[in-house]
């Protein structure tokens, strides 16, 4: 059961002339919706989103007409659906993350773009800072590199025993910068925690299978999943590997813990996707994306799937037990 909520606040938007507000009130917005995935495998991120936009008293048809463009996973078709949307002159771009915001920032530099879960933002070269991001693209960060370590920590914690731990990464999730972060902090933390450590990079869904294969061969005793939209895309398939593979598994959010993995921790990112709403709304009256500060979770959800831990063999603590906001039994 979860017993917190991501708690963040970007502070109450700017007094608007009685006017200016009648025009927004009689006016129609039209924003799109770009993502990388299809309905699927992300509805409950779109559903977060559009449930956010409800919350601020927009309702699709009457008063926001939204463009949806999904790109199946075809990197080059996410490139001209974002070229397009720029050609149709759109009010606004969502986008769930940092390869999609680039490809939108690519294609335009003068729409709006709000991200949804960006990892890092300033490292990928995306905004100028988190105070102030300076171009087209605001929006939240998941936090990518800063809580690597943090989830090392979690399952040594969960496997006292634990002496060899792989690290799952796609190589191009997100910029040179940011993975070499990423990669250089979980090495640090695994030599902190005495583990020998082993990262096993893929460049798509194909790899997935050879990636847990060549684990097994390595000695690996559990695998730390590193942040990629590509991965939530295919996390069922990835928690039925380590499970397959007998591999404890070590996510970023809680649901891949729901469709099978071992334990998660990290920012809801259905809340994340709640709030990009908020964006949505101060720029559609009228703020400036270099103007609105990229928002960090301050809150973080521990996951354990107990289900799994049974099918693994694993006692889990009572005291991490105690300090998971969701457990799955």
């Amino acid at each position: 059961m979860r017993r917190r909520e991501f708690i963040a606040g970007l502070g109450g938007a700017a007094a608007w002339p009685l006017v200016a507000r009648a025009q927004q009130a009689s006016r129609v917005a039209r924003i799109a919706f770009l993502g990388t995935g299809s309905s699927p495998d992300t509805r409950v991120l779109i559903d977060a989103f559009q449930q956010g936009l409800r919350q601020l008293g927009y309702i699709e048809g009457q008063n926001i007409v939204i463009e949806y463009r999904e790109a199946h996973g075809n990197i080059e078709q996410l490139a001209n659906f974002a070229t397009e949307l720029a050609r149709i002159g759109v009010d606004l771009i969502v986008v769930p993350n940092t390869p999609v915001a680039r490809a939108a920032r690519q294609a335009t530099t003068t729409i709006p773009i709000v991200a949804a879960a960006m990892g890092n933002p300033v490292a990928d070269g995306l905004v100028s800072s988190l105070a102030r991001p300076g171009g087209n693209v605001t929006g939240l960060t998941f936090l990518g590199p800063e809580l690597t370590s943090k989830r090392l920590q979690l399952l040594k914690d969960a496997l006292p025993k634990l002496s060899r731990v792989a690290a799952l990464w796609h190589r191009d999730a997100y910029g040179a910068r940011t993975m070499s972060e990423m990669l250089e902090t979980t090495e640090v933390a695994a030599q902190a925690l005495r583990l020998q450590y082993q990262p096993v990079g893929v460049r798509g869904p194909a790899e997935l299978d050879s990636a847990f294969f060549a684990m097994i061969h390595q000695d690996a005793e559990a695998v730390l999943i590193f942040p990629s939209p590509m991965f939530y895309v295919e996390r069922r398939r990835i928690a039925d590997l380590a499970l397959r593979y007998r591999l404890p598994s070590m996510f970023i959010d809680r649901e891949f813990v729901q469709v099978g993995g071992f334990i998660a921790y990290g920012a809801s990112l259905t809340d994340l996707f709640r709030r990009s709403a908020t964006y949505v709304d101060k720029i559609l009256k009228g703020a400036k994306p270099a103007d609105l500060p990229v928002e960090q979770p301050t809150e973080f959800d521990l996951a354990i799937n107990l289900k799994t831990a049974k099918a693994l063999g694993l006692e889990i603590s009572p005291q991490l037990l105690a300090r998971a906001d969701e457990v799955i039994e």
